[in-house]
């Protein structure tokens, strides 16, 4: 189910567009606040989850949401207390229980300062734990990448100082902590990683094994300033100086898992997407296998995703968009403007759908597939009310959604005192993934 008609009846989406069968991947494009974007995408994955409807093949399919503004998806575990008994009738409706998220995990970055890497959090608190990367899992894994993330990178010279460096920084050993040993040198935390490079590439004996024969020195310098600016914002999510580092792993053990980047600036915020969603597609490429099926929701693509310019993130995205169908990779990605977006992005979302449109954003191509009267209709459309284009139905569809289920803020949420414990599971006793 996607929601409801105007006439209140169910309105369905074909599975086979959503499940990667013969089609896949979800558009949502709005204005901020009033096209309740990310809202619709958490309906369609309750809905998808609640309603069965890939058997007991489904059990294992899980959902990685990111966090992107305030607290909003920090409680998705929590009902709704101010859900009126109308709307949760219309879930039933819909063959939906009025429910919060059953099975959620949630991941905050460490707070800045703290030395035991405590969440970064407001308001929510308890169930929360705190995510970062071992100075051994940047070097290995190749991370450095995703501290260049912006489009603008590739105007320069960088990418080829990054993977000179990259290559470099494979050959770190493992300690046990997860700090590493380079050239006999011992590094525990990111800004001591990145003097130790900053001092390579300015070494005349070492900048060119380093950085690369063909790159100049105004290259260097413009890369290790980029280096520098990025340790104030980077520093508590790459660190070998917190013990038992496993525990700071996004572990995904639940059906649902919210990584929360809203307190980060922008530039941490690229690096915590890229990195997360390039290790989720290598583990999908290894595994070979569609299912289980993985959604992802993100906001702001036209920020990971501009039409103009490349970034790594840019392009695990587009891997995403154009292969991920064939791994099980399903993206429900959502943004205010889709004219901002990478076309081929647009272009590979089997379901598209509108919420309330500018007037000027309205008339781009991009929304070639409404008809004028609903495109002029997008512009004066109230909060959980969309229109939904999947193949095979000639005509758009004008459909509204109910009031969720699960809290949005704090309160919304019920008191401590008479909240459930995060620590049931429904998947507890399932039978392990093959």
């Amino acid at each position: 189910p996607a929601g409801l008609s105007r006439s209140d009846e169910p309105f369905y989406i074909n599975l086979e567009f959503l499940d990667g069968t013969r089609g896949a991947h979800v558009n949502i494009s709005g204005v901020s606040g009033v096209a309740t974007k990310t809202t619709y995408a958490m309906f369609l994955v309750n809905a998808v989850f609640q309603s069965g409807v890939f058997g007991v093949e489904g059990q294992h399919n899980k959902a990685l949401v990111f966090n992107v503004k305030s607290e909003d998806l920090m409680y998705l575990d929590q009902p709704n207390v101010k859900l009126k008994p109308e709307q949760a009738s219309r879930y039933r409706s819909l063959g939906l229980e009025p429910a919060a998220f059953p099975s959620v995990e949630f991941w905050a970055p460490p707070r800045p300062g703290d030395r035991n890497a405590a969440p970064w959090t407001e308001r929510r608190h308890p169930g929360v734990g705190s995510f970062f990367w071992t100075i051994h899992e940047f070097c290995r894994d190749d991370l450095l990448q995703f501290l260049f993330a912006d489009v603008s990178d590739e105007r320069q010279q960088y990418p080829m100082v990054v993977h000179a460096v990259m290559a470099q920084l494979r050959k770190a050993r493992k300690l046990d902590d997860g700090a590493v040993v380079i050239e006999g040198k011992t590094i525990h935390v990111f800004d001591e990683l990145v003097r130790f490079i900053a001092d390579r590439l300015e070494d005349e004996e070492t900048k060119d094994f380093w950085g690369g024969r063909a790159i100049g020195q105004g290259t260097l310098n413009a890369f290790i300033r980029r280096l520098y600016g990025a340790v104030p914002h980077l520093k508590s999510l790459i660190r070998s100086d917190v013990p038992n580092p496993a525990a700071h792993a996004i572990a995904r053990q639940k059906q649902v898992t919210v990584v929360d980047i809203h307190n980060l600036n922008q530039r941490a915020q690229r690096f915590v997407v890229g990195v997360v969603l390039y290790r989720m597609f290598q583990t999908k490429e290894e595994a070979g296998t569609r299912l289980p099926l993985e959604f992802i929701v993100l906001d702001e693509m036209n920020k990971y995703a501009p039409r103009e310019g490349s970034s790594p993130i840019k392009e695990i995205l587009l891997d995403v968009a154009e292969r991920g169908r064939s791994l099980g990779m399903i993206l429900l990605g959502a943004e205010q403007t889709a004219s901002e977006v990478e076309r081929r992005i647009v272009a590979n979302a089997a379901i598209r759908v509108v919420g309330r449109l500018d007037s000027a954003e309205a008339g781009r191509d991009e929304y070639g597939f409404l008809p004028v009267v609903q495109r002029q209709r997008a512009t004066i459309m109230k909060p959980g009310t969309m229109i939904v284009s999947q193949p095979e139905l000639p005509v758009p569809m004008v459909v509204e959604f109910p009031f969720p289920s699960w809290a949005t803020r704090a309160d919304e949420a019920p008191p401590p005192t008479v909240r459930g414990g995060t620590d049931s599971d429904p998947f507890e006793g399932m039978a392990p993934e093959d």
